[in-house]
C-alpha cells in the first residue's frame, strides 16, 4: 500500500488533480482510496458526478459511533473508494482538529483493512499547516507528500510553508517530500520560479500540467478529464504523473 498526500493552497487545483490521479491509478489496475481532508468536502465530487458524500464528521454528529464504514466510504467512478472528512459546524470547533478526528475514526472503523487499497490519496488543504492539517503527514498515514503549486506568489509561498513543515517533521519519521506538481497559471517566469522552489528544498517537478480548457470543461460537468477526454494530452499528463509516483 502506497499512501500519498496532495497538498497546496486552496483553489490551486488539488481536488481536480487528486480525482484525475485516482482514475489514472485505477486505470493501472490499482485499488484506490481517496480521502478528502478539506472542510468543504469537495475533494471527491468529480468522481461522483458532482454529488457530495456524507462526511465522517457529519455522520459522527448524527450517529455518534453507531454507523458502518459503508455509510461514509462509497465507491465512485473507476471503482475508486471515496471518503470525506468534512468539518465542524460553522463557528463551532476547529477544522484541523476535525481532520484528526475523521482520520482516526476511519482507521478505527478499519478502512485500510476493508478497502485493501494499493494506493491511498489524501487531498489536504495547505494554506495553514497546523497540527490538524499536518495529520496526513504523520507516521502511519502518508508515506510521501506532493505539493501542487503554480508560479503565483501566494501559491509559491504556501508550497514553501508546506515543504518547510515536512523538513521540521523529518526527525519524527513522518512523510517525505516526493516533489512538486506544477499546475500552470501562465504567469511570468512560472517554470523558473517553481524550479527555484525545488532547488530550495532539494526536490523536483514531478509533473507539469497545462492551463487547460479541456480540464475546465470537465470540471464544469462535475467530472474528471480522465473520464470526459481519456485520449487527451491532459489525461496522458496525469497518467505520466501516476507512473512517476509509483516508480
Amino acid at each position: 500500500m502506497k499512501k500519498i498526500a496532495i497538498y497546496g493552497k486552496g483553489g490551486i487545483g488539488k481536488s481536480t488533480i487528486c480525482c484525475a490521479l485516482s482514475l489514472a491509478f485505477a486505470g493501472m489496475g490499482k485499488r484506490v482510496l481517496q480521502i478528502g481532508c478539506d472542510p468543504k468536502a469537495d475533494s471527491t465530487l468529480a468522481l461522483r458526478n458532482g454529488q457530495k458524500l456524507p462526511t465522517v464528521l457529519s455522520t459522527m454528529r448524527e450517529k455518534k459511533n453507531a454507523f458502518e464504514l459503508s455509510e461514509v466510504v462509497l465507491t465512485g467512478e473507476g471503482g475508486v473508494f471515496l471518503a470525506e472528512a468534512g468539518g465542524p459546524l460553522p463557528g463551532l470547533g476547529c477544522a484541523g482538529r476535525g481532520v484528526i478526528t475523521a482520520l482516526e475514526k476511519l482507521r478505527e472503523k478499519g478502512v485500510y483493512d476493508i478497502c485493501q487499497p494499493d494506493i491511498v490519496l489524501y487531498d489536504v488543504l495547505g494554506d495553514v499547516v497546523c497540527g490538524g492539517f499536518s495529520m496526513p503527514m504523520r507516521s502511519g498515514y502518508a508515506d510521501e507528500v506532493y505539493i501542487v503549486t503554480s508560479g503565483e506568489n501566494m501559491s509559491i509561498y504556501a508550497a514553501a510553508n508546506i515543504a518547510t513543515a515536512l523538513q521540521n517533521f523529518a526527525q519524527r519519521g513522518y512523510a517525505s517530500l516526493g516533489g512538486f506538481l506544477l499546475n500552470r497559471r501562465n504567469v511570468e517566469r512560472e517554470e523558473e520560479k517553481v524550479a527555484e522552489l525545488c532547488r530550495d528544498f532539494h526536490s523536483r517537478i514531478v509533473g507539469d500540467l497545462p492551463l487547460s480548457d479541456e480540464i475546465r470543461r470537465a470540471d464544469a460537468k462535475g467530472r474528471s478529464v480522465m473520464a470526459t477526454a481519456p485520449e487527451s494530452a491532459e489525461a496522458e499528463a496525469f497518467r505520466r504523473i501516476a507512473q512517476e509516483i509509483t516508480k
